[in-house]
């Protein structure tokens, strides 16, 4: 349930965990604070997953590039719908998006990430083991080296389906944010901020809903979160 009004706070988005809004607010703290929860980096109006993407991109966002991501905040709430088809659907998408850009050891990782997620579907989704969608595949081929290296590493076996979502997910998605971070050259902030809101159009895609903040709060949730301040700033 989100909250009826506006918080009399509006923190200025930084990184890390911080005790309240005066403070500052990571990316999910200023969306529990939105939603109306108890003051969290992990609240429960978010998947894990896309909560996970959204702390990960916030703290590897310089200052200014963390201001675009602000009005992204309410579009969040709602998005939480528990399927675990979303746990790999997602964190697909972010070892794909890093995967071309990455150094090439990152790449392996990148690349066991894949094969990790299209083993979950292909259970979930009652396909053959072994099988590869056509964008996967075509991924992998443009990075030979990785590919052959990961297909030898999965076929001992990698990790168990049940634990994905909590276990497999948030490590492929940490370890492609940070590829992208460290890798991407001189653009990695704006690679970062479109990661994150394609994996929020994604996730609302997938899930078939949108925002669930208040249509009478939204104007001004989104006016607020645009509008980023120097520090923690009470409403006039």
């Amino acid at each position: 349930m989100t909250n009826d009004r506006m918080p009399d706070i509006v923190p200025v988005l930084s990184r890390g965990k911080h005790r309240n809004p005066r403070k500052g607010a990571c990316f999910m703290e200023f969306a529990s604070l939105l939603a109306g929860e108890r003051w969290s980096d992990h609240p429960d109006c978010t998947h894990p997953l896309l909560a996970a993407v959204a702390r990960d991109v916030n703290d590897h966002l310089g200052d200014e590039a963390r201001r675009q991501i602000a009005p992204l905040v309410p579009e969040v709430i709602g998005l939480n719908l528990r399927d675990p088809s979303i746990d790999a659907l997602l964190a697909r998408e972010v070892a794909l998006a890093a995967l071309p850009i990455a150094s090439a050891d990152r790449q392996w990782v990148a690349a066991v990430g894949l094969l990790h997620c299209e083993r979950v579907l292909n259970k979930l989704e009652g396909r053959a083991a072994d099988h590869v969608s056509d964008r996967v595949e075509a991924a992998l081929a443009a990075v030979p080296h990785a590919r052959d290296w990961a297909r030898g590493f999965y076929g001992v076996g990698f990790g168990r389906v049940k634990k994905f979502g909590s276990r497999g997910a948030p490590t492929i998605v940490h370890a492609a944010v940070a590829d992208i971070a460290e890798t991407s050259e001189g653009d990695a902030d704006q690679q970062l901020v479109d990661l994150l809101r394609r994996s929020i159009a994604d996730c609302a895609t997938w899930m078939r809903r949108t925002s669930t903040v208040a249509d009478e709060h939204l104007h001004e949730t989104r006016r607020l979160t645009g509008s980023q301040h120097t520090g923690g700033q009470a409403r006039r």
